[in-house]
């Protein structure tokens, strides 16, 4: 949840880099809305070395609390977090007015990408192969359903025959009780 910012806290800067399992998770895109959310400036980047690195400024336990959400909600998100660094710039920095993620080496990013997209391709299509057997053994085992739908629809007609009958017996008792009443009644005044 986004803290409100209190005048008594001091804006600092900070490089911060998050190891793990972070990059082709979406990661980057739930910085950038967490950052946003805290009204927090800087950016964020995908690195060589596989990890995600970003300047980030404002209000210092803002930034303490976007940093436990960002560990909270990487970790839903399919992110493996396993650390992350923050070492304070003490130098003026210019930065956007919005937080953003910036976009480094976007061919090599977009080549990994396909590659492992390629990869999952090749499963998808040994599965589905695997699928279109089952589907034909399946339908080799069908033989049995005319018989299974003979006598579902005898069960369906005996449930009606029964509801039936239930109905009626109810409304027998539904006239016994009301009998039962009457005599009771005649009971109680003579009493």
């Amino acid at each position: 949840m986004p803290k409100t910012k209190t005048s008594g806290d001091i804006q600092k800067c900070y490089n911060i880099m998050v190891t793990g399992k972070v990059q082709d998770t979406g990661f980057r895109m739930l910085i950038e809305d967490i950052a946003r959310l805290h009204d927090l400036k800087g950016y964020a980047f995908n690195d060589i070395d596989g990890s995600v690195k970003m300047v980030c400024c404002g209000e210092v336990s803002v930034i303490d609390e976007f940093l436990d959400e960002l560990r909270f909600r990487g970790v839903q998100k399919g992110a493996i977090i396993d650390d992350i660094e923050k070492e304070e710039i003490t130098q003026r920095i210019f930065l956007p007015q919005r937080f953003l993620r910036l976009y480094t080496d976007e061919l090599a990013d977009i080549g990994r990408k396909l590659d492992k997209g390629n990869d999952f391709l090749g499963e998808i299509a040994k599965n589905t192969s695997e699928l279109t057997r089952s589907t034909s053994d399946v339908l080799k085992n069908t033989s049995a359903l005319p018989e299974i739908k003979s006598v579902f629809e005898s069960f369906v007609m005996e449930q009606r025959d029964f509801n039936k009958e239930i109905r009626e017996h109810n409304m027998e008792q539904r006239e016994h009780n009301k009998h039962l009443e009457k005599i009771l009644e005649k009971l109680a005044e003579k009493a």
